[in-house]
């Protein structure tokens, strides 16, 4: 939670670097916010009067000085600008810093615009049924017009080779998951496919969609990763398990696949093959498994100390099971389900009394979620809250089940012939071991991982 003193020290910032950036005459800032979306960046809302007028806007800015993914915030704001005037439905741009003011980070603030982007809402609240049939087609508008920026006339935005830049930050996190591996292993036997060279937005799905319940569509919001590269690569983004939030329609929770390739034709972008797209969605998948595990890094170094980031490590299962429902669902469907994984009171207890480790977990989970919650007015505390239940749901059932599942997981491996996840995924670089085992044994883990994890994730 954000002190008074935090507050006022961030709205004097916000003032001063207006003053410095801007032609607003003696701006008053008030109202500061911090907002509950973000976990790459800080979102705060806020609203400045100046000349008599004021205005509600909207300041995002890097957790650190120095990201090697997150543009700084003048090259953003270009970025953002141009595609405005493409005709993407963008926030105006009021200003951008690259840190060296008093926001100490680099940073854009643009007037705030109507709409929702809280997925869960768009996807099931009453109030946008009239719009939703249609957010299908204004995405893959959207994207059209994105992709016709012209990428030399931004010399700022990077060209990244995606499928080495994030098999290299993977490979530096010396994190081994097989899965990864095997998935790595796919996607550079199978491609990249050709692409022709385009500004890509780099995180065009639902969360970061703003849509009113009347005219759907009104802005496309964080702009930090944008690159140049191949303009399917947002498509297949948008197309990734974890932005349905539920929903079994795959091009953002709203629409088909074929509807929006369809959509993006019809709106001047690219005649997009079905494998093309497989292949960036295998990628985005991928791509979002790897930033769970680094943004919980920031955690886990004490960088960044967050229950939120904390509990995403735990998404890596997640991402997991996705990537082999696209390559090899399967497998998925050949495993057995496994009666003796569930919680129950231990039948011999040693010398600690009832109720159990698992027990006090489940009792703290309820108590912040049942009890706690309702009574917390900030929307951001509310929703941390919920992150904390759920991170206590899962130690609830690791302390649980660990002794089984690590000894289910042990006689995987010595039935392959391997000691340890990390020669598990060199023998699967190497090509050394049979597929289908391989394939029967990471659909076995990943089950296992998800039940602790997220037991309710599964097809």
């Amino acid at each position: 939670m954000t002190t008074e003193p935090a507050r006022d020290a961030l709205a004097e910032a916000l003032r001063e670097a207006l003053t410095e950036a801007t032609t607003l005459l003696d701006p008053v800032v008030d109202g500061v916010r911090r907002l509950s979306s973000g976990a790459s960046r800080e979102t705060w809302s806020f609203t400045v009067t100046a000349d008599g007028t004021a205005t509600d806007m909207i300041m995002q800015r890097s957790r650190t000085a120095d990201s090697p993914t997150a543009l700084h915030g003048p090259t953003e704001a270009a970025l953002v600008e141009a595609a405005g005037a493409a005709g993407t439905p963008v926030a105006t741009v009021v200003a951008a810093g690259t840190g060296a003011d008093p926001l100490e980070r680099p940073w854009v603030i643009t007037e705030r615009r109507a709409g929702e982007a809280i997925p869960r809402k768009l996807l099931r609240d009453d109030r946008f049924a009239a719009v939703r049939p249609g957010l299908t087609a204004q995405f893959a508008g959207a994207l059209a017009s994105i992709h016709t920026v012209d990428p030399d006339a931004l010399p700022d935005l990077p060209t990244v080779d995606q499928l080495r830049f994030w098999e290299r930050l993977w490979a530096d996190l010396d994190d081994p998951h097989p899965v990864f591996d095997f998935a790595i292993g796919w996607l550079h036997d199978h491609g990249p496919p050709e692409g022709r060279r385009a500004v890509v937005h780099g995180d065009f799905r639902t969360g970061n969609l703003l849509v009113d319940e009347e005219r759907g569509l009104t802005a496309v919001l964080d702009w930090e990763l944008a690159h140049v590269g191949d303009p399917v690569e947002d498509l297949g983004w948008l197309c990734v398990r974890a932005w349905r939030f539920g929903s079994r329609l795959p091009a953002g929770g709203f629409g088909t696949r074929a509807e929006l390739l369809a959509a993006y034709r019809a709106a001047g972008g690219d005649d997009v093959s079905p494998d093309r797209l497989h292949w960036w969605e295998v990628f985005g998948t991928l791509r979002w498994g790897i930033i769970c595990r680094l943004q919980t890094s920031g955690h886990l170094l004490g960088l960044h100390p967050s229950i939120e980031l904390a509990t995403i490590g735990r998404r890596v299962a997640e991402t997991e099971y996705d990537l082999l429902l696209l390559l090899a669902p399967v497998a998925l469907h050949d495993v057995d389900p496994v009666d003796e994984l569930r919680l129950a009171p231990p039948e011999e207890r040693g010398v600690h009394d009832r109720p159990a480790a698992p027990e006090l977990l489940d009792a703290v989970a309820t108590f912040l979620d049942t009890d706690v919650r309702p009574v917390v007015d900030d929307p951001r505390v509310s929703y941390l809250l919920r992150v904390a239940a759920n991170a206590v749901g899962i130690a609830q059932r690791e302390t649980a089940l660990a002794p089984l599942l690590d000894a289910r997981h042990h006689a995987r491996l010595d039935a392959l012939g391997v000691g340890s996840d990390s020669e598990l995924s060199a023998r699967i670089a190497e090509g050394s071991l049979d597929p289908d085992a391989i394939v029967a044994a990471l659909a076995e883990a990943t089950l296992d991982k998800l039940y602790v994890a997220n037991p309710n994730y599964p097809e």
